[in-house]
């Protein structure tokens, strides 16, 4: 069979795939590498609120969830959301309500889709074009995870979150479930994966299921404390360090 210039041509091209995948697997690398350069976030403590956006004013998840936030932004958390409708308007008005003089801060980290526009009770607006990159955001900026009852992209979040703390690659966060439909999940989890030994029983326990706000403002505040602790220790460590430098 003769081979034309053509055929040699199309043989010679690159393969397109390949470079994109490899080329996205690097820049992943990068991301990973820019942030071990960057100190633990130890500044502030801010609380992820997960949640569906086709609840509506007025029903009575929206109210909790607008409860819940306003008293963690009382105790002086950032709330960070998804920045659209629904139970995420929830807590980023519950934050904006309760402000006051503290100095905290309502995040919404948005995705480009047509029928979930940004909220109005936003103070820092990130848009996102991946789901991929939102997960990482929302990973990155949070020390606790609240879930309220949601859908797909909801379950999507907490079992992302779940699976980081379960393999050791997040440091230890409170992971709150809010609701009775999470106790059919975690039954689910017990008769289909712990029985067939897919998942090992305490893994489970990397999340709290509660059955009020107050439990859940009541596990985020003690590891609130904690964070705090430990800011004030990193603080003191880099003036140590700083001084140490500054020394002839």
């Amino acid at each position: 069979m003769k081979v034309t210039k053509s055929d040699k041509k199309v043989r010679r091209e690159p393969d397109v795939g390949k470079i994109i995948d490899r080329t996205i697997v690097r820049l992943w690398d990068t991301i990973e590498e820019l942030e071990s350069l960057n100190p633990a976030e130890l500044h502030f403590y801010r609380v992820a609120v997960f949640g569906s956006a086709r609840i509506q004013k007025g029903d009575p998840e929206y109210l909790e969830v607008r409860r819940l936030a306003s008293r963690l932004t009382e105790l002086g958390c950032d709330i960070v959301t998804g920045g659209g409708p629904g139970l995420m308007e929830a807590a980023n008005e519950g934050a904006a309500s309760s402000r006051g003089t503290r100095k905290t801060r309502s995040f919404g980290l948005t995705i480009a889709i047509p029928y979930e526009k940004a909220n109005p009770y936003l103070d820092s607006v990130t848009a996102h074009r991946t789901f991929f990159s939102r997960l990482h955001h929302f990973v990155r900026m949070s020390q606790s995870f609240v879930i309220f009852p949601g859908g797909i992209g909801t379950a999507l979040e907490l079992l992302m979150v779940w699976q980081l703390l379960q393999v050791g690659f997040m440091t230890e966060r409170p992971v709150v479930l809010m609701g009775e439909m999470w106790g059919g999940l975690l039954d689910w989890m017990r008769r289909e994966m712990v029985t067939r030994r897919l998942v090992n029983e305490p893994d489970l326990d990397l999340v709290y299921p509660v059955r009020s706000m107050e439990e859940a403002v009541s596990i985020i505040e003690r590891h609130k404390e904690k964070f705090d602790a430990a800011r004030v220790q990193f603080i003191l460590e880099r003036r140590r360090a700083a001084r140490a430098a500054e020394s002839p």
